[in-house]
This record gives C-alpha cells, sequence and structure tokens, in this order.
C-alpha cells in the first residue's frame, strides 16, 4: 500500500532547500524573509552573516523604484551579499571577489543579443563557492545571458513567448509529495504533470531522475526514479529517516524545482533541444545573469537600452522584476533551512 508521508500530521513535500532542509519544520509565514533571517542570525551568533545580510537588505530597498535601466547594479549587489551571508553562516570560505566575469561571445559581430553576451565563471570567489556549496555539477564555465535565462523557472514561460519556436523546458507539477510504500519500506516522490505535459512525447522527455508511475502506464502519474528507506510513513519519523528524506530531497532538486509565490509551484527540468540545458541552480544562475546585467548597466549602458528597445526587452524586464522576489526566498531557506510562505494565502480546493 501506498500512503503519503507524512510529518507532524502534514504530508511531506518537497522543500525549496536543497542543501539542509529542516522537513519536519513549520512553514514561516511572513510577508518579507529579511527580518526573520537577521534574527535568525542573531539568535545563532552569525555576526559575520549578519553583517552581510543587513548589507543585502540596504542595496535592495535602494532598489525599491528603481527603472529598469539602473536596477540591476542595486540588485547585484543585494544578490552578492545575501550569498555571501550565506555562505558565511555555513563556515563556507571563500575569495572576497565576484568568481564571475564578462566573457566576449560576439566574435567579431557588431549585433547585440542575448545569445552573444555572456559571463564566464573563475575558479575562485562568492559565485563559484556559491555553486559548489549549491551542489552544481556543470562542467562548462562559460554561459551566454540566452542560456541563463532559459534556465530559470520563473521567467521561463516568458522565454518561450520570446522565442516562439522553444519546447517548454520546465514541466509544471501537480499533487507534489513524498509518500511511502509500506509492501518495500521505501520512499519516493510521487506528483501528477500538469495536463498540458501528459503526452507520450512529454514522458520521453522527462530527465533520468524522474519516470512514469507505474512505467508505462496513466496519463500524467510520475515518481522518482531513486527512492530511500524509511521506517514508516505515518510514525513520527526518525532522525535517521529525515536525513534520508533531505538526501533524496537534495537529490532530487537538479531536476526539481520551483516558482516561489503565494503558492510554491514545482516543476520538472525536461530534456529538450535548446540553449544548453545547465546542471545549476537557480540561485546561481540569477546571481550570473544579473551580474552581467549589472555590468552592462554601469559600462554599457546604451547597449542595455537597446536590450530594453529591442524584440527580447520584455524578458529582460522580467527578469529584473522577478529575482529579486525569488533569490530572496531561495537564499533565505537555503540558509535558514526554513520554507516562506506569504500569510493569510490558502491554496484553492
Amino acid at each position: 500500500m501506498v500512503s503519503p508521508v507524512r510529518v507532524n500530521g502534514r504530508e511531506l513535500r518537497p522543500h525549496k532547500a536543497a542543501v539542509s532542509p529542516l522537513l519536519d519544520a513549520r512553514n514561516v509565514l511572513t510577508k518579507s524573509p529579511w527580518e526573520f533571517v537577521s534574527l535568525w542570525l542573531t539568535r545563532n551568533k552569525k555576526s559575520d552573516a549578519l553583517f552581510y545580510w543587513n548589507q543585502a537588505r540596504e542595496f535592495a530597498r535602494a532598489a525599491v523604484g528603481m527603472p529598469v535601466e539602473s536596477a540591476p547594479l542595486l540588485h547585484y549587489y543585494s544578490f552578492m551579499n545575501a550569498s555571501k551571508a550565506l555562505l558565511a553562516a555555513k563556515g563556507v570560505s571563500f575569495a572576497e571577489r565576484h568568481g564571475v566575469r564578462s566573457a566576449n561571445l560576439r566574435a567579431g559581430s557588431t549585433r547585440i543579443e542575448l545569445a552573444n553576451e555572456g559571463v564566464q565563471i573563475e575558479a575562485s570567489g562568492i559565485l563559484p563557492s556559491l555553486a559548489t556549496y549549491l551542489g552544481d555539477t556543470e562542467p562548462a564555465a562559460t554561459h551566454t545571458l540566452k542560456e541563463l535565462l532559459f534556465n530559470l523557472p520563473f521567467v521561463h514561460r516568458t522565454y518561450c513567448l520570446t522565442y516562439q519556436n522553444q519546447s517548454d523546458l520546465f514541466f509544471s507539477l501537480t499533487e507534489c509529495r513524498y509518500v511511502f510504500d509500506s509492501a518495500t519500506s521505501q520512499s519516493y516522490l510521487s506528483a501528477q504533470l500538469s495536463k498540458e505535459f501528459t503526452e507520450r512525447t512529454h514522458l520521453s522527455r522527462l530527465p533520468p531522475a524522474f519516470i512514469p508511475d507505474p512505467p508505462g502506464q496513466g496519463p500524467g502519474a510520475v515518481r522518482s526514479a531513486a527512492s530511500v528507506t524509511i521506517s514508516s510513513g505515518r510514525a513520527t519519523l526518525t532522525a535517521d529517516d529525515l536525513g534520508r528524506l533531505a538526501t533524496l530531497n537534495q537529490q532530487l532538486r537538479p531536476d526539481l524545482q520551483h516558482i516561489s509565490g503565494t503558492q510554491t509551484l514545482w516543476y520538472v527540468k525536461a530534456m529538450v533541444r535548446g540553449p544548453r540545458r545547465l546542471q545549476r541552480s537557480p540561485l546561481t544562475l540569477t546571481l550570473a545573469a544579473m551580474h552581467r546585467l549589472s555590468e552592462i548597466c554601469r559600462y554599457r549602458p546604451s547597449q542595455l537600452a537597446s536590450f530594453l528597445g529591442g524584440q527580447r526587452n520584455w524578458l529582460i524586464n522580467e527578469f529584473v522584476l522577478m529575482s529579486p522576489e525569488q533569490f530572496l526566498d531561495g537564499i533565505a531557506s537555503e540558509l535558514t533551512g526554513h520554507q516562506f510562505m506569504i500569510p493569510n494565502v490558502r491554496p484553492a480546493t
């Protein structure tokens, strides 16, 4: 018999924190994680991390109301300092440098395109240290802005409307939860593909981490290929059970990504033709993309104006507007192990 795994009376769902999730903790209800994280860092005596976090908050405040042409500079320094807070809180040493620089991919072309504006991730610095902590396995160090934006779930629909011949990289999921098979004592992730992604062609594009459930049957039921042994799905889970489930959660997260909002929306990162499917966390990708835009904002403002006046203007605009909330939520979850939700909002029934 297969039944949902329950922790403290609640069904266990995927966790936003990939590295050290507190699976048995209740969600934190707040309109913004800034103050909760500050208090958490103070309570845990993380003074260096608290300094970086407060800097990040001040840059974020300064960015409020700034036009898209100017905001990337302030957003980048907010993101960078929030990343430093995470690394400092976790005891990860890092070189006090950005760890990312521009990459000239124009090959003599004078055209201004997302496909020829790139970043080079260096061997040391804040961004590579963040990537290592989050478990990025991407071998390439050079990426175009087009690749970075393509691999971000929170602007992917905008990306596909901008590049209308591009197939979806992210398949939306419903009923996403961990379940327990009492016959085998195995726990795995179970989910349902949204109706628009239930064709055979979609199932054939699942990443190796996911398989149809049961194989070859059902219009859109999927499960994780991996599973872990736990003692029970309903009784109080042991510390070892929670540890194994946290390991499974981390193992799945490269192919299981989310968008934060009034509800957490989960997606499978599929196999698809198009720009490279990067093996990087959305946090790493967002920091890298905002770094490049901040450089353009500082040193080549006419180029940014060209981006915003061109065919890709909506995509750039949406990234600049949406990334602060997504990045803050992700970093706050990784830093504290908690999940943050907006209060007084209930899912539709």
